[in-house]
């Protein structure tokens, strides 16, 4: 199985795939193999959509334009989000559980 480093045609990022995924992602994006993020993106708008008939080519120019007002990729800016809550919930739970220790150890 040969795996090949593709770029998403919205947002740039980059992915290792196989040939035959890249293959079913082209066949349901008219042609533009897309990132799972703006894979997911595409198929929302398709669904919201179907009572104006917009259809998937609509959708994929759609996504691609908005992509393109962002300087950055934002599939990173998503992932930066992330990162940033986790890294704040990680800290409430630290800082929570080192409150208990404190109470514990105090009484």
């Amino acid at each position: 199985m040969e795996i090949e480093l593709v770029n998403c045609e919205c947002c740039g990022l980059k992915e290792d795939c196989t040939q035959d995924y890249i293959s079913e992602v082209k066949a349901k994006f008219d042609g533009k193999w897309l990132c799972g993020l703006c894979s997911e993106a595409v198929s929302d708008e398709v669904k919201r959509g179907k009572k104006s008939s917009f259809g998937m080519d609509e959708a994929v120019k759609a996504h691609m334009s908005f992509c393109g007002k962002f300087k950055s990729n934002p599939a990173v800016k998503v992932a930066d989000g992330m990162r940033q809550m986790l890294r704040r919930r990680s800290g409430d739970l630290s800082s929570s559980s080192s409150k208990k220790f404190m109470r514990s150890a105090s009484t």
